[in-house]
């Protein structure tokens, strides 16, 4: 973790978290503890006072055996100010790598996929000669070396004057896979959606089915996900959702706040395109952690990080099978965070289910360098400072 991150962390309580008037905790504890009444104080002063300068609206559910919170602040939209819906839907980013994950070892339990077969195995076709060696474990835990596709733009701005282009994952890995590897495969980690990408084609090779269906099929309709679905090329969020706003230069020359709610993910697929609830996410991450969403030895890879530096920083590799780790308040808290434009979000758990945590918050900065300030006061109140 970076030092500028760690020291963030560390102040993340003490920033912006006087209470305001659009907060709207609910609380589920039987009979709380004197930690848990501090920790449920800390949540409702992690989100108070919103909108502001880093987010707009922030919804939260805390759960597991050590007790449960609810909590919802901020903004439906900055036009009408009326308060934010707590049961509204949100683009997951990233979060969406843990579903697709799960598919793959779901597949690789009954025989169809094998991690350590190639990719280019299963798409010839597609996987060019210089990434013969990359395997389907590497693809999943963000070793392969494959380098990201070429997108247009390089500004917000002009990433927003393209917010409605459609990529084919075809497309994308035929851009990534025309470059130079970054690395040997199984010999670094970079965190990247290409890899992902490539595994929601394996699932579609090995089954003759989409990989939405797929998902659908194994994992949403099994835990009742009734709110969580992939949009394809819509470029919407279907039912009630919580405006998301990116703060960018506006066509005055001014900087301020758009509305980015409306916006293709045809980008993220099977890496991040996923629309869902905190209701969902919740239910969705208890039964995986307790070993219901993927059964038996596979669940393993979830949790088992790869023994490489990161290909940036030379730390250890902070990624396995869709689910990332870090020491939180002197425990492993395992989970995955995603970000689309107006969107941060984020699963966590402790191993054993004790305290789980999801959120959404709108944040106005969500694919900034640094994790925006609202989600970093929401994990400290959740988990503690890093270790």
């Amino acid at each position: 973790m970076r030092k500028s991150t760690r020291a963030l962390l560390a102040a993340a309580l003490v920033l912006g978290v006087a209470a305001g008037p659009a907060l709207s905790p609910a609380f589920a504890t039987a009979v709380p503890s004197s930690s848990t009444r501090a920790a449920d104080s800390a949540l409702e002063k992690a989100i108070a006072g919103l909108p502001r300068a880093d987010a707009t609206a922030a919804l939260v559910r805390v759960g597991g055996t050590e007790g449960s919170w609810q909590g919802s602040s901020g903004v439906h939209d900055l036009e009408s100010g009326a308060p934010a819906n707590p049961a509204a839907r949100f683009r997951a980013g990233s979060v969406t790598k843990v579903f697709t994950a799960a598919t793959v070892l779901q597949l690789a339990a009954e025989g169809r996929i094998d991690l350590d077969r190639t990719a280019r195995s299963y798409l010839p076709e597609l996987i060019p000669g210089r990434y013969a060696t990359v395997t389907v474990r590497q693809l999943l835990n963000h070793t392969h070396g494959i380098p990201a596709p070429d997108f247009p733009g390089e500004t917000v701005e002009e990433w927003y004057a393209h917010r409605f282009d459609v990529h084919t994952p075809e497309g994308m890995v035929r851009s990534a896979t025309a470059k130079p590897r970054e690395f040997r495969p199984g010999t670094r980690q970079h965190y990247l959606n290409i890899g992902y990408t490539v595994a929601g084609l394996i699932v579609e090779r090995v089954t003759g089915d989409s990989y939405e269906h797929q998902v659908e099929r194994r994992i949403l309709r099994p835990l009742g996900l009734r709110d969580t679905y992939s949009p394809g090329k819509a470029a919407g969020i279907t039912g009630p959702y919580n405006h998301g706003y990116q703060t960018m230069l506006l066509d005055d020359g001014t900087t301020g706040l758009r509305d980015v709610s409306v916006w293709r993910a045809t980008d993220g697929w099977a890496a991040g395109d996923i629309i869902s609830t905190t209701a969902d996410l919740e239910r969705f991450t208890r039964e995986l952690f307790a070993g219901r969403v993927v059964r038996g030895p596979l669940l393993e890879e979830m949790f088992t990080l790869p023994k490489v530096p990161d290909a940036k920083t030379g730390a250890p590799a902070a990624y396995a099978a869709g689910l990332s780790m870090k020491r939180l308040g002197g425990r492993e808290v395992w989970g995955k965070t995603g970000g689309r434009w107006g969107y941060n979000t984020a699963i966590a758990s402790t191993r054993d289910g004790a305290r789980t945590l999801v959120y959404s918050v709108n944040s106005t900065d969500a694919k900034g360098q640094d994790m925006n300030r609202t989600a970093l006061n929401v994990m400290v109140a959740t988990y503690g400072l890093p270790d």
